[in-house]
């Protein structure tokens, strides 16, 4: 009797149990520890919503942003100059020309051998009084730079997990991440891309269109340099697109039907051959220096950008063929929208988070139907095999290139003005 507890071996069933119950209270322990209250919780860890994470907590509110890790995006960004001029005034980009290559004239070259072919038209910057349209900027820089960005909020905390479930109650959003942690916050902003779950927890209704082409995207090295010039060779089933990367070097979007871009790459020597025809020997044999990669092409419009507590930015709320230039620059004016709207709030009212949302959702919708519209209507021109189509495309580019006034409303509009 006059042994401690301790030194009585316990039976294989006391084990058992005692070890489950210290498994328990470990599971609940973490739970615990794992829950988090927020006022912004951001979903997704793309450009867009990095930089939605950093407005959110410059505008002084507690963010968390919930992102997966992923592999570095090797492509880049054609910026126009608003939004490399908001990147800059929020400290997001210290200096576009060390990062990046200037955008300095737009040239279109009518490659379709149609009856009614559009002239060649070239766009300079200078026109509107601009050293440069704006910039092309590496993925990876910007990446770089907006986490940099993030690092330096106290506000902003991260978490490398996925959504995995939501709903709404009592005004606030509960969170269930993939790690088995909880989250609750007041108001979700989802970057989470064409396949938004926050769009579809939030009951944002979504219309999307598939299209026959698809795009091949790769870096290429030049035997001519561009100098500044971006390229497109506007061909029967989409546009062939060189844009200056520095140097020899080129990014590559070509749009095509998917199975000609499938064979385009099935030997060096045909992608070789179809790369120097497609550009016209304009810049002697182009030479891959990435892998190439193929994706097919969509676009995507929402009947708002914002309900019930919730937004969303970038491809959750828009997607459109890469020309024009229009995604990444859109995302970044949601940004900025979304930035104005919480500068207004007042976190401190009853139902805050839903006025965000109301707010933001009307604030976006001029412009997301107009460039919606924009870009959709000059793809869609490209590819039309009817005569009125090719006749209306044909006139509009002879306007373009002969007419000032119209050439710098054009030009204005593709800078998101």
């Amino acid at each position: 009797m006059g042994k401690k507890a301790a030194e009585f071996p316990l039976a294989q069933p006391q084990l058992l149990a005692a070890a489950a119950m210290h498994a328990y209270v470990r599971r609940n322990v973490q739970r615990c520890t794992m829950s988090t209250k927020t006022q912004i919780a951001v979903i997704g860890g793309g450009l867009t919503g990095k930089a939605a994470a950093v407005a959110s907590a410059r505008a002084g509110f507690e963010t968390l942003h919930i992102a997966p890790a992923a592999p570095p995006d090797r492509r880049t960004s054609a910026l126009m100059g608003p939004s490399v001029e908001y990147l800059m005034r929020t400290r997001l980009v210290v200096d576009p020309a060390t990062i990046g290559v200037p955008l300095k004239r737009i040239r279109i070259i009518d490659a379709t051998g149609r009856l009614l072919r559009a002239p060649e038209t070239v766009f300079l910057s200078g026109e509107m009084g601009l050293e440069s349209f704006g910039w092309n900027l590496p993925n990876i820089a910007l990446n770089e730079a907006f986490a940099a960005a993030g690092q330096t909020e106290a506000n902003l905390a991260t978490r490398e997990a996925s959504l995995a479930r939501a709903h709404r109650e009592d005004h606030r959003w509960s969170l269930t991440l993939d790690d088995g942690s909880e989250v609750t916050a007041d108001l979700l902003i989802g970057a989470d891309g064409k396949g938004s779950r926050v769009r579809q927890w939030a009951g944002i209704t979504v219309r999307e269109r598939k299209y026959q082409q698809a795009a091949l995207v790769c870096d290429l090295e030049l035997q001519r340099p561009l100098d500044g010039e971006s390229v497109e060779f506007h061909y029967p089933n989409g546009p062939f697109t060189l844009v200056p990367a520095g140097g020899l070097r080129a990014n590559l979007v070509w749009i095509d039907k998917p199975e000609a871009l499938e064979a385009a790459r099935q030997s060096p020597d045909t992608l070789a051959r179809l790369l120097a025809e497609k550009s016209q020997n304009l810049f002697g044999q182009p030479r891959p220096m990435t892998p190439t990669f193929i994706f097919p092409l969509s676009s995507l419009s929402v009947d708002m950008a914002g309900k019930s507590a919730a937004i969303l930015v970038g491809e959750a709320a828009h997607a459109f063929p890469p020309i024009g230039a229009q995604g990444l620059n859109l995302g970044l004016r949601d940004v900025e929208d979304l930035d104005a709207c919480l500068a207004a709030a007042n976190p401190g009212a009853y139902g805050w988070a839903d006025a965000v949302a109301r707010a933001y959702a009307t604030m976006r919708a001029a412009d997301l139907g107009r460039t919606g519209a924009f870009v959709d209507g000059l793809f869609t021109s490209l590819l039309s095999p009817h005569l009125p189509a090719q006749m209306l495309r044909s006139v509009g580019l002879w306007g373009l290139k002969t007419f000032p006034p119209m050439r710098k409303r054009a030009m204005a509009f593709g800078l998101g003005k």
